[in-house]
């Protein structure tokens, strides 16, 4: 599908998904993990919905009185482009604590 931009936020977010790729988040857990905050997440998670890495349901079955809520997780192609993205942030690491930083 289309192309992401893999900036360190969005890499955050990818790596949540990749731990258990098929468990569906909600939005909130993945502020939690992530550590970014609503403003930074919630864009990223709609441009990877749009270029087809994440799917998104809503939550109905909620308690009463609840809203509902989306649930996420990553797509076929999702997960097959995060894992592809791995070893480019492992080589990275591997420059950046080999050169001191």
């Amino acid at each position: 599908m289309g192309r992401v931009r893999l900036s360190s936020q969005t890499r955050r977010v990818l790596e949540a998904f990749t731990a258990d790729p098929e468990r569906w988040k909600y939005g909130y857990d993945l502020l939690r993990v992530t550590g970014l905050r609503s403003g930074s997440l919630y864009p990223i998670l709609a441009r990877l919905e749009q270029r087809g890495w994440l799917e998104a349901v809503w939550d109905v079955d909620g308690p009463p009185g609840r809203p509902p809520r989306h649930l996420y997780r990553l797509t076929a192609e999702g997960a097959r482009s995060a894992r592809a993205a791995a070893p480019a942030r492992a080589q990275v690491s591997g420059r950046l604590a080999k050169d001191g930083g």
